[in-house]
């Protein structure tokens, strides 16, 4: 499974290279320096994963990520970009991506980020996963408890407010049943609730979750 890094400065590919390789030396790591050279080269061989820069020559990243996704859906994409506005953010998922990272993240962060997306799941920087969460379910004044979450704790939350049982959870996220229930127990005493049930009226509270008519 190859992973194609589409950016035109050779540092930032040197770079990512280097870090990818030396955590997954598994993975092949391929270069593009330009949107037109990342199509031709997923014609030629299908990657496992494209890491994808927003300022490209010539075609976008954004354009070259909308063209990918339509003639492979199932392509994966994680933007790595130094623009980290939220409207750029939400054209980058709209365009198909499954992730989005910041230049500025650290190593270990991009290493995980490149993990969660290779394992089928979505990956966005905690920063701006928070910011856009909050954006699109304005939060009322008791529910600022819900901002200080890591975006694992989100996740399960949000699994556990809907009812997902804890296998199931566990299956998907590809953690052990007993690391879910760690979870829930520190949600209860970051969120202060005393049940699962309270975590429930406190994501239809703060607008996450809605109540079937």
């Amino acid at each position: 499974m190859e992973i194609l890094l589409v950016d035109d400065h050779p540092m930032i590919r040197l770079g990512l290279a280097h870090t990818l390789s030396t955590a997954l030396p598994e993975l092949p790591i391929a270069e593009a320096a330009s949107g037109e050279e990342a199509l031709q080269r997923v014609q030629e061989h299908l990657p496992g994963l494209l890491i994808m820069d927003f300022d490209l020559p010539g075609i976008s990243g954004l354009e070259t990520t909308r063209r990918l996704r339509q003639r492979v859906p199932q392509l994966r994409i994680l933007f790595f970009s130094e623009h980290t506005e939220l409207s750029l953010v939400r054209q980058a998922l709209d365009a198909g991506a499954c992730g989005f990272l910041s230049k500025a993240a650290q190593p270990p962060v991009l290493v995980e980020a490149v993990r969660r997306v290779l394992s089928g799941h979505a990956y966005i920087e905690q920063p701006l996963a928070t910011q856009l969460a909050c954006q699109s379910h304005p939060m009322q004044a008791g529910d600022v408890r819900l901002s200080g979450l890591t975006q694992r704790e989100t996740e399960i939350f949000l699994m556990l407010a809907k009812g997902t049982p804890s296998r199931l959870i566990a299956e998907q996220l590809c953690i052990s049943a007993k690391t879910v229930s760690n979870y829930l127990t520190l949600l209860k005493s970051k969120l202060q609730v005393s049940s699962q049930a309270e975590l429930v009226h406190l994501a239809i509270d703060a607008g996450l979750l809605r109540i079937a008519a």
